[in-house]
Parts: structure tokens; sequence; C-alpha cells
């Protein structure tokens, strides 16, 4: 296992408390945003115009603007700005505020520079049915003309709405979305909108351990209906959901968001061929089954990024998805107390890496993981096109009918944008002076406010006998493709849109050419939920470069937003994997003779707290029964079957029999120097919350050792991750990486259920003490029974 290297970095280990700690308390008792002792923090002047490129970014993107921005969203806003939201959080302390901000936003130009640009509400605006709750988790979208974040009110356990005309506000309360009870049997929190292609729109929710979805109303203020679970997991969270493709791609987070530098959120994916599911992971496994869950899409990798998690999607000009999530800084993982010290919150800044889609599945930089050093940054400049902010139509030029009908107004949501006034019949054009290459992804806002118009983007365009368009059409109430080579035209296609499309308000329609393959979408906010797809072949002679520009027929088709650049080059090939190397026998054992091993003088193996009872060998295999005793905080009464580790990197694999029926029964590898610092890899069975007695069994991969850093320091603390799916025959791996450099020890969990197809989990990291031991576990309920058939150590 390898790892990027951390600069300037400490190691700490703070206690930032349980989730629900770590939120705060739910209701009535925090000061919130810029209290009586805090002075207001003026929104910062951008000095970035859309279009803005950055060639590089480090994480977080949200330094030297805010300390802390959790479960972020993001959106493109109409007037060409990235605007990202987060959770209520002390996000200035380094300003000298002790309150927290609620429901901060920010601006960025190109997705790497951040300005603070307000919040949603301020102690004074909050809406008082609320009780004065924290506010969570926001996601935001745009609709029918206007932007709508939906937020978690723990407090009062639902999901509110508010509207505002711009993303920085004013904004309006709607009330709360969810009905009482919401028909979940979860937390109300973490909820995310999404729309499908026939323009039903849902609202995902959930939290420890259920995600439900439900249909919205027309309007998308209130749930209404059936609420079916398409998730069910350990703590299980933070839904997001895409339409890519054939697939509906579920993003959520599991295990613990905010606990310092023992959080173990990650990321996971499933996908369905329906927004309501069933959804299934990329090894099969319903995420509505009893059990941990594979579909890996970021967790931590050992470098400077810990729980990486509550992510949303975002898309740059090129076409390259973008994971917007938060992680904790191993260097500084908490906040200084705020609130007058009652508010103890684990630092959680926004973070931004490539996301890429390999066969079929989503992954974090091919699977390397959240970024710690420099790295390329998303394309938001462009080849040709603007944003009409300047009111002019420099840099632009008008062809085919009606040449001296644009004009430039403006609209409150957009700024300025380009409208044609009447081009008749025959195709009016404003196309960019400058071009883009053949390889292209173009892109506009468009809308059509008169009956019988259509209004189009054109890319590829040398003249009007030669140009693609994807319309919009009024009239036709469709999508509607054609491309001309020499005058020719190569023939409409046409896909609808669907009944009750908001003609008067902005739609981002984006075109995508790769060769002579043509994919068009049609979407609200540009947030993969199309309400429209058309994929062609074009003619051999439409693949070249050109213009970039809108184009009209007929009244009232306007556009703004008008981009072209170069497509993306898609990553197709995962980093590899860490595999074992050569067996080393001398730390391995078979099993295979009759003698316990660790009873006999010479055993390389030695007990702790042992023989444990009923324990036998024989017929390749050690047969152990399951302790009433455990291996947890202060409670040290659990067995440990030990054998020393090889010096340096290494894999310790075995493969384990085991089906346990009761609540915490556990059983599998551990990496141990005493009982108050180890790693462990089990198969353990544990309770799902609101799940009526439901227990799930799970890969359970946790660490327990020391936060120097809490006041007063904490001895011993401990966190679990999750990995892949559990079965009663399982294979099990630990890969050991030292750390020199820093002086840590790196482990990864690794799973497999049929010892062929593995699932990669995260990574847990310890400062180096003494030596770790190789051991087994069987412990915490009796009545079932570990069999393992092996234990056997790589080199690597």
């Amino acid at each position: 296992m390898t790892r990027t290297q951390r600069t300037g970095r400490e190691r700490l280990f703070r206690l930032a408390g349980a989730c629900a700690l770590a939120f705060g308390l739910a209701a009535g008792t925090l000061p919130a945003a810029h209290g009586a002792d805090t002075a207001p923090v003026q929104e910062a002047a951008t000095v970035r115009a859309p279009g803005a490129q950055a060639a590089t970014y480090t994480n977080p993107v949200s330094t030297g603007t805010v300390d802390t921005f959790p479960d972020p969203t993001s959106i493109r806003g109409k007037d060409g700005y990235w605007y990202a939201y987060g959770t209520q959080n002390p996000v200035l302390q380094s300003k000298g505020e002790d309150g927290e901000r609620i429901l901060p936003i920010l601006r960025s130009a190109d997705l790497v520079h951040w300005d603070y640009a307000g919040e949603v509400f301020t102690p004074a605006t909050q809406p008082a049915w609320q009780g004065g709750s924290r506010l969570w988790a926001p996601d935001i979208r745009y609709f029918d003309g206007h932007y709508s974040l939906y937020y978690s009110v723990p407090g009062r356990n639902t999901v509110a709405i508010a509207t505002a005309p711009t993303p920085t506000g004013p904004w309006t309360d709607g009330g709360a979305v969810l009905p009482s009870p919401s028909g979940c049997p979860s937390g109300n929190i973490d909820q995310s909108q999404f729309t499908d292609t026939d323009g039903t729109p849902y609202l995902y929710w959930g939290s420890y351990d259920t995600i439900c979805v439900a249909r919205l109303s027309p309007d998308r203020t209130r749930t209404q209906g059936t609420v079916t679970q398409v998730a069910r997991g350990r703590r299980m969270e933070g839904g997001f959901v895409v339409h890519r493709g054939a697939f509906y791609y579920l993003f959520y987070s599991d295990a613990g968001c905010c606990d310092g530098a023992f959080s173990g959120y990650q990321v996971k994916a499933g996908r369905a061929t329906s927004p309501l599911g069933p959804f299934t992971d990329d090894q099969g496994t319903d995420l509505g089954a009893l059990t941990s869950k594979a579909g890996f899409v970021v967790g931590a990798n050992g470098n400077r990024w810990i729980g990486p998690g509550h992510n949303a999607v975002q898309t740059d000009l090129a076409g390259q998805d973008w994971l917007v999530y938060h992680g904790i800084p191993s260097d500084a993982p908490d906040l200084a107390p705020a609130a007058g010290g009652s508010l103890k919150l684990s630092r959680r800044p926004l973070l931004v890496d490539r996301l890429d889609w390999i066969d079929g599945w989503p992954v974090v930089r091919a699977g390397a993981g959240p970024s710690d050093t420099a790295q390329t940054a998303p394309v938001t400049g462009w080849s040709a096109g603007g944003t009409f902010n300047d009111a002019t139509l420099n840099g632009w030029h008008a062809e085919g009918a009606g040449t001296g009908g644009w004009s430039t107004p403006a609209l409150t949501d957009s700024g300025g944008y380009a409208v044609h006034t009447d081009s008749g019949t025959a195709a009016a054009h404003l196309v960019s002076n400058a071009t883009a290459p053949a390889d292209v992804r173009a892109e506009a806002d468009l809308r059509v406010t008169a009956a019988g118009g259509a209004a189009g983007l054109t890319l590829a365009y040398t003249g009007p006998g030669d140009r693609v368009t994807a319309w919009i059409d009024r009239a036709r109430n469709a999508l509607v493709t054609e491309a001309f080579v020499g005058g020719v035209s190569s023939g409409e296609q046409v896909t609808a849109l669907p009944s009750g499309f908001t003609w008067n308000t902005w739609h981002s329609v984006t075109a995508e050419l790769r060769g002579t393959a043509l994919t068009v979408e049609v979407t609200h906010d540009r947030l993969h939920d199309p309400v429209a797809v058309q994929a062609r072949t074009l003619p051999t002679g439409a693949a070249h470069g050109g213009s970039v520009g809108l184009s009209a027929k007929g009244a009232g088709a306007g556009g703004d937003n008008v981009t072209a650049t170069a497509l993306y080059t898609p990553v197709t090939t995962r980093v590899a994997d860490p595999t074992p190397g050569a067996l080393l026998p001398a730390y391995s054992d078979e099993f295979d003779t009759t003698t316990v091993p660790g009873t006999t003088a010479g055993s390389p193996w030695s007990w702790v707290r042992g023989p444990a009872a009923g324990v036998t060998a024989g017929s390749g295999s050690l047969s152990w029964p399951t302790q009433d005793a455990e291996l947890y905080l202060g409670t040290n009464t659990a067995s440990v079957l030990q054998r020393p580790a090889p010096s340096g990197d290494f894999t310790v694999e075995t493969k384990m029999l085991f089906a346990p029926g009761q609540s915490a029964q556990q059983a599998g590898l551990v990496l141990y120097e005493n009982d108050d610092r180890w790693f462990k890899l089990v198969h353990s069975v544990l309770p799902l919350n609101n799940g009526n007695g439901a227990l799930l069994q799970v890969t359970e991969f946790g660490k327990e050792g020391e936060r120097p850093t809490t006041t007063p320091p904490t001895a011993v603390a401990n966190a679990p991750m999750f990995g892949g799916p559990a079965a009663d025959t399982l294979w099990l791996r630990l890969v050991h990486h030292t750390d020199t450099a820093h002086n840590e020890h790196e482990v990864r969990a690794v799973t497999s259920r049929d010892g062929v197809t593995w699932s990669y989990a995260g990574v847990w990291t310890l400062p180096v003490g003494g030596a770790l031991k190789i051991g087994l576990v069987s412990m915490n309920k009796s009545g079932a029974t570990a069999r393992f058939e092996y234990l056997r150590t790589y080199a690597g």
C-alpha cells in the first residue's frame, strides 16, 4: 500500500463525540450565527468572473474562507457561478466568532477558489416553528424559476424547504416537507431531491439506519403517497441520487460521520433501473439486505483525510464529474469548543475530487481516494462562449434569419442573457467569434416564453448549413436534434419532454459530441437528473470544430451561459488495489494438527487470557466458540490468540466459517499491541436502529487507541468502519503498511465471500507504539462458533 505525502501535518486525535454530540444539541440551547458578541462577516468581493480557470487545486478548497463546511451540496447558478451550501456550524472561528452560521453559502467561479456569500437564515430570520433547532445537510435545486433548498430540522425530526429567486436569497420559508410521522423508520434528515425523466419529483431521506424515498407534490414542497425503503445498513445516511445511462445511482455514507480522528465515514453506491429501487452494490447485494455493502466510492486512504463522506456530485464544463464532499483533517480533526464551550464539533472542510465511472461504477480518482496534494483543477473556462453578464453581444455575431433581432436584457436569477424577438419560421443564430475543438461539450441555459417558439444550443457551427443544434421546441413539447452538413440535413430526432415542462423558466441543455456520437440532456440544474436524454450518431462530416451559439425559431427564445470546450477524456482503468506478495510460512498456520495453538512449548502462538474455553484444532481448522467477553474500551475480558508479525509491510488473511445469530457475536482478525491499542476486522452482528429487532451481518473494521488532544485527554477511544458484504464463509485480510515518515501504522480492510472477488474498504491509522502482533478473536456473546481454516501472512 502506498500513500501520498502529508505536508505540515501533526498527528492529533481529538474528541469530537459521537454523531449526536458532534452535531450539538438539537434545539434551543446553542447560540446561532454571529451572536451578540460577534460581528457579522461581510460577503467577500469576488474577483473572479464566470469563466475563470484554475490550473491546479489542493484540498480543502475551502481553506482561507471557512474553517469547516460539513455535508456540502452544490449547484451552478443561472448567473454562471457555482454555489455550495453546508450544515450549520461555527464556520468562522478563525475570524473570531464563537457562534454558528445557519446553513452557510459559498460562491465560486472555478470550483476551487470560494468566497463567503452569506447564510440562508440568521437568528432573526430562522422560522419560529423550528424552535431554534440547528439546521443540517442542505440540498439545493433549481425549478420553476427559483432555487429550492431542502434541509434537515433535527429538533423537529423533519425536513423543511426554503425558496429564493437567487442562490443567495432572500429565502422564504416553505415549512416542513414531511408529514408526521414521515413513514420512514429512521431519523428524518439528510434529504436529497431528484427528478426522473418523466418529470416525477422524488425526495430521498433517512439516517441511522434506513434511507427512504417518496414522491413529491408537483410543486416539490410536500411528500405524498407511498414511502419506500431503498437502503438499510449500519449508520446509512446522506443519500444522493444521480441518473446516468441505464441506471439510477444512490450514493450514501455509512459509519460515523463526525467523530474526529475516529470517524469511519465512507461513501458507497448502489444502482437500480428505477428511482424506487431495488438498488444493488457492485457485487449484487441489495442495499436493503441485512448486511454491510460494497460499492466503495471513496474512503480514507491513509493520507491527511479521515472520514470522507456526505457527498453531492457536480460536473465541470468539460463534462467531467466531481465528488463534492467533506473530510476531517488528521492534523486538526476538531474545532475549538464553540458556543461558550458547549459545542464540540469535528472540523469538516470542503473537498472536491475527480469522480470516475469505471465499468459502470463511480469511484474517486480511479480508486486512489481523497487527494491531499496538487491536482488538475475542474474545467470552468471555455474555448468559446460567454454568460452575457456584461449585457452586450461582444464576442458574438448573428447569422441566419433576423440578424438584428438579438438583444441582452437581464433577469433576477440569471443576470444578462440573450433573447431573439421573432425569427419567424426560419432559424436565427447567435454564434461565438471564437471556436471550440471537434470533440466538444457545449451547454446553455434555454427558455421559450412564447407559444410556438423554440430555443436551441448550436455547436460545431461553421455556417447555417454546417451545424449541430439541440432544440427545446415548445410547439412539440420535445427535445429535437438536427445536423446539417453542406446544407443538407441528416434528419431530426425527437424526444418528448415531460408534461408540465416549465417553458418560461430556465433549463440546462448539454451536448457532448465525441467523434460522431452525440448525446444531449435536458435538466433543470445540471445535477444528473435529466428530464430528457437523446443519443444519436451523426454523419462523419458533422464531426468538426466550430463556434458555439444560440439558435431561435419563432418568438420568445432566450439563452444564457453558452459555452463550449474540449470534451473530457474519461478514466477507464482503476488504480491497482494492494495484492499479497510471497507467502511467509514462518508467520502462517494451516491448523493441520490437533494441537491447540499456544498450548505447547515453542509454539509461535500465545494467548492473552487463554486458552479460551472450547477451542479445538484438527481437520485443517481451528474451532473457537464465541465468548461472553469483550475487547472494548475499559472492558478487556476477551481472549486473544496472537503471534508475532513480520517487520515492514505485510498482509494477513484468514478464511473463516461463522454463522452468528445474536447481536454482538463476532469473530475475525486482529492486529494487536495491547488491550487498548489494536485494529480488528470481524464478522459481527449489530442491531438495526428502528428495525423492529432486525439484525445486521456486517464486516466490521475497527480500531482502538488513545486520543491525547481531548480535554482532558481520552485514554482509549474506539470506532468502526464497515467493509463489504458478510457471509457464513468469509475471507478476511488486513493489509499493514508502516509509514516511517510519520511513524504510523496504516491498516486497510479487505473482504471476500468467495476468495476471488474482494471488497477494499478504507484505512485506519494509529501512531506506532509497541510491536503489533497478528491475532484471532471470537467474542462478545456466546452461542456461535468460528472455524478458522488457516491464517496466512504474506509480504507486502
